[in-house]
């Protein structure tokens, strides 16, 4: 408690002399412009010639005789000025190069050095060979000290050394590094002296260092740097306590603030910062902290506090040089907190600079990140405080700290995107972290309510950025609210019904979206969409397992579908919001090209696992009754909502998505991996109507296109039917001599409709199809069944291919021979 009070007396102590300083050095400079004003007007009277008076012209007239000439006063001669005295040469090191710097200027600071290390050791050797007393010691150092003082004023004054300042400027560094180190040892390491009286020794000694420094510029002022801070090292830092270490690095570095700030040396302000912050490390490193942290605490707040004050007064411009002493000093306090226990103490400090932070920003915008970084710190302190097993104030340090920087962001909100940043943050940032690590220090609702009106703060942001073209500010005000209202919501309902919050965030964020002209507020709504998909994730494995299994030849699929309650919980409401979303062409902005697909495969296999659920095929029996009835309706589910979509024209993405799924389970299922002529089950005239259906969905598409498809589904159709005829039911079996003609005849049939129809309809490619099923057909007559066939049977088959050949080549040839018709001549052409 003395030491945080004798702290505090040397700050006000030292602020008051920097004022004092301040006053003195205005006089001075106003004093030395008059002298400069007076040496000008003295420089002009003496340059200015001196009038001579015109000369007298004698003339004679006829009128009379010339008057007397008056006599001339004779002018006073004044003195010459006596010519001034040339300026004596003085002394200069040439210019910096390898030898001048090791020859002449490093010598003088490393000897500098030396003397104060060898007063240090001097009394460290006395200590230990036991040679002196205590008084003996100190009163050695001291008379080193002040002889190195007075050596520094010897040198001054002395013809063979005045023209050097270096000379001056290293011994008078010397000697107040020494006796800086000479009080430390008198008052903490022996206690000859009291604490009050060490206080005005010091005091006193920082007034002629400072005094010192103004005398002998910037070097001096770095050994009395260097040598203040090493003093507490070399004599031994733990000897006294860490409480009088403290006040004695308070004392200096608040010194060297004040000659910092006078002579406008901002390096010395930022090197002493450093200098300080890196003593507080030490001291949190080494020592066991029990008893001393929070003196060190308290340490790094106000050197912290205090050295973003003296910064920019000091002369530094740079911004990150002022953030640094802010940024180090929040980091430590940080590290100091879980040795504090988080308790009311090490919050105080933390939030005490916080807030000082807030208030260098609100004078200063340099100052914006560093009252950021510290809102930044303080959510993580807060999670690292909540997650302590040990209780601790930090609920009632979040409340202030979301009054801190909520209500000051919320002031200054309008002034710049980094003030409202420190706004949404600050309004819910403690908030959502406390319910993150600590959701039972208060009921649901309760929690709902203060993230409702944390959500309520942060739309009154946003409401007035719908006018201005700042969209990174409007953007960042509705994610905030989205967020908090979400969350709140989501307090309101069943723990497993999560999706239903961010369903309602999902739709509010499109309609808020065209409600403004930002575009990229479409972009949004995509967040909580992907909230929701990271939600269903365990369904989400499960479907991806069901669509790798039954495409690996899995035939009964019902097992593997994850439960339809679920399912339904979890992505039917995210999923049904997004496709409504997709019927405005502007939703999800850049992100639509991967949300539609997503959304639209995810909704195709919410109606797949719907469409599995009447039959609910799950063993060999039922997939043997029913398995190709459900296959064949969810096929022509997908083609009938494809063709729909393509004869009205709307959604083309989808559309052609819905008829290739449907035409790759044709391909997939029906013809390779569960074709029903072998994989025994029941199909009836089925797979002909399928097929049949199928084939009319493409051949009445208005893109010509699908003909490809249209027709090898006529064929397939066909040969289904001969195939059908000839085993009923159950298609399974050996192909008989009978249905293998009756496939050859199918297949000269369909050819011969598409060659009538391709004539008909002047439609080439049915014409060019047709010859080619024509041709396929012959070559199976010829090859396949003139082998399989005897007797009567054979000769009827040959005498029928024979003359439907020669039928279709008379037609055809005859159609060939048709002239084509001529464009008819213009009327109005002569």
């Amino acid at each position: 408690m003395i030491g945080s009070l004798l702290l505090l007396v040397a700050c006000a102590g030292a602020f008051g002399f920097l004022l004092l300083q301040a006053r003195i050095g205005q006089l001075e400079r106003t004093v030395q412009a008059m002298e400069e004003e007076l040496a000008r007007l003295h420089d002009r009277t003496q340059s200015a010639p001196i009038p001579r008076p015109p000369a007298t012209v004698t003339a004679t007239t006829r009128s009379g005789p010339v008057p007397p000439a008056i006599p001339e006063p004779a002018l006073r001669s004044e003195p010459q000025p006596e010519p001034l005295p040339e300026p004596e040469s003085r002394f200069a090191l040439p210019r910096l190069s390898f030898e001048s710097l090791v020859g002449g200027r490093l010598p003088i600071w490393i000897g500098g050095v030396a003397l104060v290390l060898a007063g240090f050791f001097l009394v460290r050797y006395s200590i230990e060979q036991g040679l002196l007393g205590p008084a003996a010691r100190t009163t050695i150092a001291a008379l080193f000290g002040i002889a190195l003082v007075a050596a520094s004023e010897a040198v001054r004054r002395l013809p063979a050394t005045r023209d050097d300042p270096r000379l001056g400027q290293a011994l008078a560094g010397a000697g107040i590094a020494s006796l800086y180190g000479t009080l430390y040892m008198a008052a903490a390491l022996y206690h000859l002296i009291a604490p009050l009286s060490a206080f005005v020794l010091v005091l006193l000694v920082t007034l002629g260092a400072m005094a010192l420094s103004l005398r002998h510029g910037p070097p001096t002022a770095v050994m009395a740097l260097v040598g203040g801070f090493l003093a507490p090292l070399v004599a031994g830092f733990d000897a006294a306590g860490v409480g009088p270490l403290l006040v004695y690095l308070g004392l200096f570095v608040a010194a060297l603030f004040g000659l910092a700030v006078h002579r406008g040396w901002g390096w010395l302000a930022f090197a002493a910062s450093f200098a300080g912050l890196a003593w507080a490390q030490f001291l949190i490193a080494v020592l066991d902290g029990s008893g001393n942290l929070s003196a060190v605490g308290g340490f790094t707040m106000l050197l912290a506090g205090g050295a973003s004050a003296a910064l920019p007064v000091a002369g530094i411009r740079s911004r990150w040089l002022r953030l640094a002493p802010l940024l180090a000093g929040l980091l430590q306090l940080v590290v100091i907190a879980p040795g504090l226990e988080f308790s009311a103490l090490a919050w105080s400090f933390y939030l005490v600079l916080a807030a000082a932070a807030l208030a260098l920003a609100w004078r200063d915008a340099t100052y914006l990140a560093g009252a950021l970084a510290s809102l930044v710190l303080l959510l993580a302190l807060e999670g690292l405080a909540l997650l302590a097993p040990a209780t601790s104030p930090t609920p009632l340090a979040a409340i202030v700290a979301t009054l801190l920087f909520g209500g000051t962001g919320q002031w200054l909100a309008r002034r710049s995107r980094e003030w409202l940043l420190v706004a949404l943050l600050g309004t819910g940032g403690p908030l959502l972290v406390a319910h993150l690590f600590a959701a039972a220090l208060l009921p649901g609702w309760g929690w709902g309510l203060l993230e409702a009106a944390a959500a309520a703060a942060c739309a009154r942001l946003a409401v007035p950025l719908r006018t201005e073209a700042d969209s990174r500010a409007l953007i960042a005000t509705t994610l905030a609210t989205a967020l908090l209202a979400t969350v709140a919501l989501a307090q309101f309902v069943p723990n497993n019904w999560v999706a239903v919050p961010l369903a309602a965030a999902l739709l509010l964020l499109g309609i808020w979206a065209r409600q403004n002209t930002v575009p990229s507020l479409f972009v949004l709504p995509v967040l909580p969409l992907v909230a929701a998909l990271v939600a269903a994730a365990p369904q989400l494995f499960g479907l991806a397992g069901l669509v790798f299994e039954t495409t690996t030849g899995t035939r009964i699929a019902y097992p593997l579908l994850p439960p339809f309650a679920d399912l339904l919980r979890t992505l039917a409401l995210p999923i049904a919001a997004a496709i409504v979303l997709l019927g405005d062409p502007r939703q999800f902005g850049a992100a639509r090209r991967l949300a539609a697909p997503l959304a639209a495969g995810l909704g195709l296999m919410l109606l797949y696992a719907l469409a599995k659920q009447p039959l609910a095929i799950a063993t060999p029996e039922r997939f043997l009754a029913w398995g190709f009835v459900e296959r064949a309706l969810i096929t022509q589910v997908c083609l009938a909502a494809g063709w729909a979509l393509a004869r009205a024209g709307r959604l083309p993405t989808l559309s052609r998505a819905l008829l290739l799924l449907g035409l790759a389970r044709i391909v997939l299922f029906d013809a390779l991996m569960v074709n029903p002529a072998f994989v025994a089950q029941w199909s009836g005239p089925l797979p002909l109507v399928h097929l049949a259906l199928a084939a009319f969905w493409c051949w009445t598409l208005p893109h010509s296109r699908w003909r490809i498809a249209a027709a090898l589904l006529t064929l397939a159709a066909a040969l289904v039917a001969i195939r059908q005829w000839t085993h009923g039911p159950i298609l399974t079996g050996p192909i008989s001599t009978f249905e293998n003609g009756g496939y050859s005849a199918a297949l000269l049939g369909v050819a011969l409709a598409w060659l009538v129809r391709g004539i008909t309809a002047a439609r080439h490619d049915l014409r060019i199809a047709g010859l080619v099923l024509l041709t396929c057909a012959t070559f199976k007559v010829f090859l396949v069944d003139a082998a399989a066939l005897d007797g009567l049977l054979r000769i009827l088959s040959f005498l029928g291919l024979g003359v439907a050949l020669i039928a279709i080549g008379w037609a055809y040839s005859r159609f060939l021979a048709r002239p084509a018709a001529t464009p008819s001549s213009d009327p109005g052409r002569p």
